[in-house]
């Protein structure tokens, strides 16, 4: 019987039960993609980060969340990063990481702070009807076009394609009920995996928007802190010249699921997100049947 170390670790995060739990698999050296999947669902977590060894650069990560294989997740990213270094597999530094979007580079600092890069932004204006992205997120669409003519919406993208939605105020950005059906016809509409509604009204002086994830679609109804939307949005902000860039935003996310967390964006050498990680569960897992295999019968 194979046993293998599994971790929850909460990215985006210095304490824990905050930021956005994913989970970790720190050697998945030998497993299929039928195992990975039913290690990612019994683990539960939004995306599992699997990490192997590369082939062309020094670690390869995959991402399964408990339905599904994705190509990129922000936050599991940090989380995978922050747990290797965390035990001592990962020096201060910089290095490389495969991903199924390609390579990006990696860097930790002294700190225990993880970051990513990010692949080239993409920012494509979509013709969505406003008043269908206000009734999917239950936001007034007076909401939405107080801010809409200098930000209109758009599917931004770093590696992971999101609607960016800019709101007016937190409140109503708080007060939001989407509607799981709409939302995912709203997106697949934008080619989106996803909503990402944000505001400049922010709860932390030193935050430059506060937003919140809706992706039904692919499985998540909320995400707490997303790390592949922050980095596309603070991408799409500069394009537009509506924030000061110089010195990093900072976006924070997930404080309306008890989950507050931070992301740091970082857009001077492209597009580059990062954040504090805290494991929270350390264990080991019998390695699942391979549905792979043939059956053999007597």
């Amino acid at each position: 019987m194979t046993t293998r170390e599994v971790l929850l670790v909460d990215a985006f995060a210095t304490e824990p039960t905050a930021g956005n739990p994913a989970g970790v698999v720190p050697d998945a050296s030998g497993l299929s993609e039928a195992q990975m999947g039913a290690i990612a669902n019994e683990l539960g977590a939004s995306e599992t980060a699997f990490v192997r060894a590369g082939q062309d650069a020094a670690l390869s990560y995959r991402y399964f969340t408990p339905a599904q294989e994705v190509d990129l997740c922000g936050h599991a990213t940090v989380a995978a990063t922050a747990a290797l270094h965390e035990r001592g597999r990962l020096d201060v530094g910089t290095t490389s990481v495969e991903t199924n979007v390609g390579t990006l580079d990696l860097a930790v600092e002294a700190d225990g702070r993880a970051w990513m890069s990010q692949t080239e932004p993409t920012i494509d204006p979509v013709d969505v009807d406003l008043a269908d992205v206000a009734d999917a997120l239950a936001i007034d669409v007076a909401a939405l076009r107080d801010v809409g003519a200098d930000l209109p919406l758009a599917t931004v993208s770093t590696g992971m394609p999101w609607l960016a939605v800019p709101v007016n105020f937190l409140e109503h950005l708080g007060n939001a009920d989407p509607d799981a059906a709409a939302v995912e016809a709203v997106a697949e509409e934008a080619g989106a995996v996803g909503l990402y509604p944000f505001t400049f009204d922010t709860l932390g002086a030193e935050s430059t928007i506060h937003a919140r994830a809706f992706a039904p679609g692919a499985g998540v109804p909320e995400d707490p802190v997303t790390g592949t939307a922050a980095g596309a949005t603070a991408a799409y902000l500069d394009h537009r010249g509506t924030v000061e860039t110089d010195d990093g935003l900072r976006v924070e996310q997930g404080h309306f699921v008890d989950r507050p967390g931070y992301v740091d964006v970082r857009l001077d050498e492209g597009v580059r997100v990062g954040g504090r990680a805290v494991t929270t569960v350390e264990g080991r897992l019998v390695d699942p049947p391979d549905e792979d295999d043939e059956i053999l019968e007597a």
